[in-house]
């Protein structure tokens, strides 16, 4: 009669886990993932309300531009953090951090004892979730590639990329209905118990693996060169619709920038461990998933937010649908999320996948270069489908790939570039495309404007996103005169017409862009996908321990 008492692993990656083991560590890891998704959606419906409760017009657009600084910041910093000190620390502390900030901005505006009004509070703690929003971002796909052979990633990797979807098309109805029924401080206080049931999960199921070998020289000169580096650069892109690409704030931080990019090469060539890695984009793989990345990014999510817009500026939705746009796009992206990731898994290969997921996307750009005033829904909706397929295949493309060529000691500085580098070319892409909207917006729209229009009326087509608010102050100015309002009926054609000629702009360079992209894929090598740990990856076993 065996007497054994051997805990039974289910698990045959690095960091082997027990079956309780493995479902608490995935509930925790999958809520974590749940709420960090949610957070960039549900925010956005509630954002009229909070600025009218806290008087912030003046400032609203920091409420997203302070979390993706911080954010953006945070997933190299601390994904390299936890190759040298562990996952688990980093992970809970940065989902602590996401639930406490979560808190405090639900109460912004109530914390009268704080030296900031009630907006810049919010704009504070925003910064600090975006800080534990980027450790769990950055940390989460590196511990599945702890627990997971690389051959069974795929299937969990999919798992977590259709859960990102799922979110992004229920945030903004939960969000408006958070808001409507209860206040706008809901939509962060709903992060509390759902943080607090994850928090539990990782603490007590997933163990702490804790790297040994390491020199525990902290990369203080890479932290501050990073900084310096990403912060003016996401400054100048953010503010450069908003000023001109040619104004001195623009110009004055991209110069600032590209200077502290070369500080921080300098600097992480010479450090000891460095918190980039810089030999690890000698590897072609490594190299051309980061490329890629940021291509989708400026590509693909640099576009999705100028889809509403289309929709409902060219081809009159009501506003009031705006939550449930982009939901043929996200539905597919979560189906190919879901296919993609098993098929991997069966097969091992992503290049192939790679390939189709590109040509798709590249595709759904042309479709969209192709719409105008005149094009049914269903178009719409089928050239939705047909990029978030694509999307859905590329996402667990690239941290496969990546974890499965990446040395066991830097798997969280390598996982974590596709993320940042995405992060950065969406920034890039909405800036670019932004700019060259307005552009050709104002060009087109200048030319059309009609003898008899009020000089200080101008001013509010300036903006086409800001039109739908101030229509009933157009509407007014215009009725006191004689035909005013046929005048603003004019208006509103020739405004819709230029807006129409800039999105096909912004879509037709994102169907370049997208077709680069799957140049790009195919010179990525194909390396068979392992099915158990290597020899480094047992040797990195034997160096570590397990608490």
């Amino acid at each position: 009669m065996s007497t054994s008492s051997e805990p039974v692993y289910v698990t045959s990656g690095l960091l082997r886990l027990t079956r309780p083991q493995l479902i608490g560590t995935m509930t925790g890891l999958l809520l974590a993932a749940l709420l960090a998704a949610i957070d960039q959606t549900i925010v956005g419906t509630a954002e009229p309300r909070i600025i009218a409760s806290l008087q912030g017009f003046d400032r609203y657009p920091w409420v997203a531009t302070i979390y993706l600084l911080s954010s953006t910041v945070s997933v190299p910093i601390f994904a390299s953090l936890s190759d040298r000190y562990g996952r688990k620390p980093f992970f809970m502390l940065g989902a602590l951090l996401f639930v406490v900030a979560s808190a405090l901005c639900g109460a912004a505006g109530d914390l009268t004892f704080l030296p900031i009004d009630g907006m810049g509070q919010l704009i504070v703690f925003r910064g600090l979730q975006g800080i534990g929003g980027g450790m769990v971002t950055g940390i989460l796909f590196t511990i599945v590639g702890d627990i997971f052979s690389p051959l069974e990633r795929g299937r969990y990797q999919g798992l977590f990329a259709a859960l990102w979807g799922i979110a992004s098309i229920f945030g903004p109805t939960l969000g408006g209905w958070l808001t409507d029924n209860w206040s706008w401080r809901a939509c962060f206080y709903v992060n509390l118990p759902v943080g607090a049931i994850a928090l539990a999960a990782i603490y007590f199921e997933f163990p702490h693996m804790k790297p040994k070998g390491s020199s525990r020289q902290l990369d203080w000169g890479g932290f501050a060169t990073l900084i310096g580096t990403v912060v003016p650069l996401l400054l100048a892109l953010t503010w450069a619709t908003q000023y001109g690409w040619t104004s001195t704030r623009v110009l004055s931080l991209i110069g600032l920038s590209v200077v502290m990019l070369v500080a921080l090469l300098i600097v992480e060539s010479k450090a000891a461990e460095p918190i980039i890695p810089l030999e690890l984009f000698g590897d072609p793989v490594i190299a051309i998933c980061s490329t890629a990345a940021f291509v989708l990014g400026m590509g693909m999510f640099g576009t999705i937010i100028y889809l509403p817009l289309f929709m409902q500026g060219v081809l009159g939705v009501s506003a009031t649908q705006s939550g449930n746009l982009l939901t043929p796009l996200l539905m597919g992206t979560v189906v190919a999320s879901i296919i993609g990731g098993q098929t991997i898994s069966r097969t091992g290969e992503y290049k192939l996948q790679g390939i189709v997921g590109s040509i798709l996307i590249a595709i759904g750009m042309v479709l969209f270069a192709r719409m105008d005033g005149e094009t049914a829904r269903s178009y719409v909706a089928f050239a939705m489908v047909l990029a978030g397929l694509g999307m859905g295949f590329l996402q667990p493309v690239y941290t496969l790939a990546v974890q499965n060529v990446a040395p066991r000691a830097r798997m969280g500085a390598a996982t974590s570039s596709t993320i940042f580098f995405r992060s950065i070319g969406s920034t890039v892409g909405v800036a670019a495309f932004g700019s060259v909207m307005l552009t050709q917006y104002h060009d087109e729209f200048t030319r059309s404007i009609p003898p008899g229009v009020p000089e200080q009326a101008l001013k509010y087509f300036e903006n086409p996103l800001l039109l739908v608010q101030v229509r009933p102050q157009l509407e007014q100015m215009f009725g006191r005169a004689p035909g005013g309002l046929q005048l603003l009926q004019t208006l509103f054609l020739d405004v819709k017409t230029a807006l129409m000629h800039g999105l096909q702009e912004i879509f037709f360079w994102s169907a370049v862009i997208m077709g680069a992209s799957i140049v790009l894929h195919l010179f990525l090598r194909r390396v068979p996908l392992r099915g158990k740990p290597s020899a480094d990856d047992a040797a990195a076993a034997a160096a570590a321990s397990v608490h």
